[in-house]
């Protein structure tokens, strides 16, 4: 009996590319779905310390929604670097504006936080409406549950 562990090397991973709708679906479910494609957590050859994932297109993030009173309640901030640089924005207003950038800042937060993480977030392609420019990829469409 064979007691050692797999560990994927970086000439035998194989990436696809998905599409995943995001349209009526809650943002953060949408979100963890995109973060296990970009980890490859779905492979059966996922190496935690290999970027093993796959590349992942999301559509209709201005349809994404947000559950609760989250549109009103959640707010992102961020911070130039400079005193009073701290920068506020509701969910609501981002979800008008940028939906795409709500997105994205929900799926790197779910991603490692190291140069590995960085690269995974390279993969990932986000639009607001329902067309894309990666038909030439051929992506499969990934079902959020």
């Amino acid at each position: 009996m064979n007691n050692t562990t797999y560990s994927a090397k970086k000439s035998e991973i194989e990436s696809k590319w998905y599409i995943i709708d995001a349209a009526n679906k809650p943002l953060g479910r949408v979100a963890t779905e995109a973060a296990k494609l970009l980890r490859g957590k779905h492979k059966p050859t996922y190496t935690p310390n290999i970027d093993t994932g796959d590349h992942v297109i999301i559509l209709n993030c201005k349809d994404a929604i947000l559950t609760g009173r989250k549109l009103d309640q959640k707010v992102y901030r961020h911070h130039s670097g400079y005193i009073g640089g701290m920068h506020e924005t509701s969910a609501r207003v981002m979800m008008e504006n940028t939906p795409e950038k709500a997105m994205m800042i929900a799926i790197k937060g779910m991603l490692p936080h190291t140069k590995l993480g960085r690269q995974m977030v390279k993969k990932l392609r986000v639009y607001a409406g329902n067309e894309h420019e990666n038909i030439a990829q051929k992506p499969e469409v990934w079902e959020v549950k």
